[in-house]
């Protein structure tokens, strides 16, 4: 019998293999002092394009100071207990409340993470003789859930209708076949790699024909998106097609957490069977608080929202007229497609950081495809015009490099080596 552990250090995966080179700088960076467009990144000053932090909330001094108010009235530790049992609270319910209100839906539930919420979720709602349809770019969160359900699932093409249409067919004949069980349709709000909608309107409108319930994970945009910044379903005037409306605190509110809104009684049943809440500790009192906070300024601050578009299409519009391709995006998450290999990408990353004072994240391969370079960059309402512009001539400079194959090296750098860099 091997040793269980045997396999994993012959194996780190695909991305573990780089850990010693890549820890510290590609993998596992530390950006320090005050979250906000601009960090600490090894002992320089950097534009920072990697947090979510969409309406600029995560250092707004309203929320500093209600989040300190907080944490000296009730500690980190109350309540304790799964809510359940013995960590339920009036704030609790009111975040709850407030959140099916702002979202058009009769109820909601509090969950302690985003990832672990839609994976519970998923779990809780779906049985054996149930089929889930699902888009092809599903978040990991959604393809992890998939996995803990035993019955079948059916995959679309990426924002496909037809595609959608062709898999609701085969699920429906297999239920049919069955003689029981029910279809889940899910999708994204706004997928946060390439930044495009989910087409919602369009999935939505084949209820018409076939009997499925929807359920969308609108991380990035709830607080962004619609007239009021409900998000997705409100911008594509869809949302009360959308029976169960998904979404995180961790991106536009820069909190912990994550919310399901839909109708009560089917909330009820979620409440009282999703095992991750029942047997997990209840969200800390501050952090309630917190968002109550934050959903609060998401409400009545509007010109939050709009600074943050404000920026996001100066960036878009200034990397399109430089000839840049950012692909499909229909919401502030800005991708930026390249060609190039794995080594070329990592010293252009490193050079962007270290000779212009950008930092933003990087996708290579085995992620993508080889020979394909995508950076994605995250606008906010903190970023300044400056940030914008200063972004854009490093874009600029550093892509000519690329394209005349200045980056072209045999291998990742020894991260041991940049040290002498910070």
């Amino acid at each position: 019998m091997a040793d269980i552990f045997e396999k994993l250090v012959k194996n780190y995966g695909p991305i573990g293999q780089h850990r010693e080179r890549a820890h510290g700088y590609f993998a596992f960076p530390k950006l320090e002092g005050p979250i906000s467009s601009r960090m600490q990144f090894r002992g320089k000053e950097v534009i920072v394009w990697s947090l979510n932090n969409y309406l600029g909330l995560a250092n707004h001094p309203a929320i500093r100071k209600i989040d300190t108010d907080a944490t000296e009235a009730y500690g980190l530790a109350y309540p304790m207990g799964a809510r359940m049992m013995s960590g339920n609270s009036n704030h609790h319910e009111q975040l709850e409340a407030e959140l099916a209100a702002f979202e058009g839906k009769e109820d909601a539930i509090l969950m302690n993470f985003g990832y672990q919420g839609i994976m519970s979720a998923i779990d809780a709602i779906c049985g054996r003789h149930d089929v889930i349809v699902y888009d092809a770019e599903s978040h990991a969160c959604i393809i992890d859930g998939l996995r803990l359900h035993p019955g079948h699932r059916y995959v679309f093409k990426h924002n496909d209708v037809a595609d959608c249409e062709k898999q609701l067919e085969r699920a429906t004949a297999l239920i049919e076949k069955q003689k029981t069980g029910g279809i889940l349709v899910i999708t994204e709000g706004v997928f946060g790699m390439a930044g495009d909608q989910g087409k919602l309107t369009e999935i939505a409108a084949l209820k018409g024909k076939y009997d499925f319930r929807l359920l969308v994970d609108d991380a990035h945009g709830f607080g962004t998106l619609g007239k009021t910044g409900a998000g997705a379903g409100e911008e594509q005037n869809c949302q009360d097609a959308i029976d169960l409306y998904f979404s995180t605190f961790a991106k536009s509110m820069a909190s912990i957490g994550a919310f399901l809104a839909g109708p009560r009684v089917i909330i009820d049943y979620i409440r009282y069977n999703i095992r991750s809440q029942i047997f997990a500790k209840s969200l800390p009192m501050p952090i309630v608080l917190g968002n109550l906070k934050r959903l609060d300024m998401l409400r009545t601050m509007p010109e939050l929202r709009e600074k943050l578009w404000s920026n996001a299409r100066m960036l878009q519009a200034g990397l399109k007229e430089r000839g840049f391709d950012i692909g499909k995006t229909d919401s502030p998450v800005t991708p930026v497609y390249m060609k190039g290999g794995v080594e070329e990408a990592t010293a252009m990353v490193m050079d962007l950081r270290e000779n212009y004072g950008v930092f933003a994240s990087i996708v290579v391969y085995p992620v993508i495809p080889k020979g394909h370079i995508i950076y994605r960059l995250i606008p906010s309402a903190a970023h300044t015009e400056e940030d914008i512009l200063q972004t854009l001539e490093a874009f600029s400079d550093t892509k000519k490099k690329l394209d005349a194959g200045a980056y072209k090296v045999e291998a990742i750098p020894d991260m041991a080596d940049t040290k002498q860099l910070a």
